[in-house]
């Protein structure tokens, strides 16, 4: 019996152990390759992210949330009658999947929201320094980048906004505060204080420098990318492992026999260590998803 008892408590040891160093790994591994650009733009409600996830094309369909709840449910159901052989406990673990299925959809569309942004505030970059090589003006480069169609809302009006302030200060500080604490990229800020420099004190080198901007955003965007696919892989790998965590009870049974593994989980004290592992587990995965969808890698 003691035996049997030290067997689970080792799992759920090992469970807690791998996750916390590993999650650790994997928390590094996104925040030192990738800032959050959700925490970097204003907040906006999840109906407008979720609106313009739509707009990206990049929604799920109802046909494709039916098909996630009925996997989660059905693996949440195997996996929790695996641990307890209860319908009655593996029908409330496969609600509970279930009910995840709107906080992951939010994350996923915060992810999506996150990346449209970065992308827009790229272009924005680029375009407003190829119109200022040729107005010399910083009005009349975000006027020709307004008008030229490349951006989008909420960056677009953004945009429109620094024009107005700029027209109604006659300077452009107020403008170029505005979109700094608005998105707070150091891409952002070192092309506005260029620009403020070139303005204000005038810059006889400006061809030079702002040539060199343009290659440091070339190297922001190819390093992002290239982050993105190496976490996409990451999560990948991490999803995986921690499914396969949940299995480990497997294991136990095949060492211990059905019979005597269905006599153990009668003692109240191991059903609670089991649901601590199946919560543990899911809990990591959760933390892992979440990281992997808002840290989506700017700076």
């Amino acid at each position: 019996m003691y035996v049997e008892i030290i067997i689970i408590a080792v799992i759920l040891i090992f469970i807690i152990l791998y996750r916390r160093n590993k999650g650790d790994k994997f928390f590094k591994f996104v925040t030192s390759n990738a800032a959050s650009v959700y925490n970097k733009y204003a907040p906006y409600s999840f109906k407008i992210v979720r609106e313009k996830t739509k707009e990206l094309g990049q929604e799920f369909t109802v046909k494709q949330y039916a098909m996630q709840a009925l996997l989660f449910g059905v693996g949440a159901f195997i996996v929790s009658y695996l641990y307890f052989y209860s319908i009655i406990i593996s029908i409330i673990y496969a609600i509970i999947a279930i009910a995840l299925i709107p906080y992951l959809a939010y994350l996923r569309c915060k992810k999506v929201y996150s990346e449209f942004i970065f992308e827009q505030i790229q272009v924005y970059a680029t375009n407003v320094i190829m119109e200022f090589n040729t107005t010399q003006s910083f009005v009349k480069s975000l006027e020709g980048v307004r008008d030229s169609g490349v951006l989008e809302n909420p960056v677009l009006a953004d945009v429109e906004e620094m024009i107005r302030i700029a027209y109604n200060s006659a300077d452009i500080d107020e403008a170029i505060n505005y979109m700094n604490n608005k998105y707070d990229y150091y891409i952002i800020r070192n092309m506005h204080q260029l620009f403020y420099q070139i303005t204000k004190e005038g810059s006889k080198d400006s061809g030079e420098a702002l040539e060199g901007m343009m290659q440091d955003i070339d190297m922001l965007v190819e390093n992002v990318y290239r982050d993105r696919m190496d976490r996409q892989n990451f999560h990948k790998q991490f999803i995986t492992f921690g499914i396969a965590l949940y299995f480990l009870i497997a294991l136990v049974q095949y060492m211990l026999g059905n019979e005597s593994y269905i006599s153990l989980i009668g003692l109240w004290y191991i059903q609670i260590m089991l649901h601590l592992i199946i919560i543990i587990n899911t809990y990591f995965l959760l933390s892992g998803e979440k990281y992997y969808n808002e840290d989506v890698g700017a700076e």
